[in-house]
């Protein structure tokens, strides 16, 4: 088994995504896309995480998932701020984690709201995970929110964004050591190209394995935003080269609670 946990599908517009800078992304990407190219690499398994945040966003998703069984799992969006009716829209056996887009609040503090922590508390109560998608700048807030949920399946999307350059590299690998001693918390190897361009990446693999060790590190794409700068297969192929096996499959599975066709 082989899982890919992080990609995309979108119907594009310039209203809904216009966090789009990449021209090559400026077009439709539906599952027929994907699925056809892990088919090829022997991928057996994917995750679709939202990319819009709006119930119809998770209500397609739930619809691609119903669809296609190579779709394993889902990571909805709702309005963790407000009321809990929310919860009858990730009620279904393919959600199986929720997640906010808080790199994109005005406020580096929004992690720590208690409205925002109280819906991620319910998230729990109802036994799916929470993603956390940060920029390296608000790493710092996710060690107390971390510690807020220590019961709490979380995992970190993109390896916590870390930016270029030695000095950011440094701080980077602080915070993610710091973040690893709670064991509750995962780390998704996804999204790094678009972080930090073509390079070596094995040092952030390094810091990624000696941190959280591999039982607790995932393995994503991050397509289609990951094809701005890289094709699907050269960052599967690449990761092959240096993760551990289990991180392609045995680690997604156990933290999204997957369960076996």
């Amino acid at each position: 088994m082989i899982i890919d946990a992080h990609n995309h599908f979108w119907t594009y517009n310039t209203q809904e995504f216009g966090w789009i800078a990449d021209d090559v992304l400026r077009r439709d990407f539906q599952p027929g896309d994907l699925l056809t190219q892990q088919a090829a690499l022997g991928i057996t398994g994917t995750i679709a995480v939202e990319a819009r945040q709006s119930l119809e966003e998770t209500r397609t998703l739930i619809h691609f998932a119903e669809r296609h069984t190579q779709i394993k799992g889902v990571v909805a969006w709702v309005d963790l701020c407000g009321k809990p009716n929310w919860a009858q829209e990730v009620a279904h056996p393919k959600v199986v984690a929720v997640r906010h887009v808080v790199q994109d609040e005005p406020d580096d503090n929004f992690i720590l709201r208690e409205d925002f922590n109280r819906g991620v508390s319910l998230v729990g109560e109802l036994n799916l995970a929470y993603e956390i998608l940060v920029f390296q700048r608000q790493l710092k807030n996710v060690l107390a929110f971390a510690d807020r949920h220590p019961t709490m399946r979380l995992i970190l999307d993109h390896m916590g964004k870390p930016q270029p350059g030695p000095n950011a590299f440094a701080v980077w690998r602080q915070l993610m050591t710091e973040l690893a001693q709670r064991p509750n918390v995962f780390c998704k190897v996804s999204g790094l190209v678009t972080e930090v361009g073509r390079c070596d990446f094995r040092p952030y693999f390094d810091v990624v394995l000696n941190a959280f060790t591999p039982q607790r590190v995932v393995w994503g794409s991050d397509w289609p935003v990951l094809t701005a700068n890289l094709s699907y297969a050269d960052w599967f192929n690449t990761c092959r080269q240096t993760l551990p096996a289990c991180c392609f499959g045995e680690t997604s599975a156990a933290f999204y609670k997957l369960k076996k066709d």
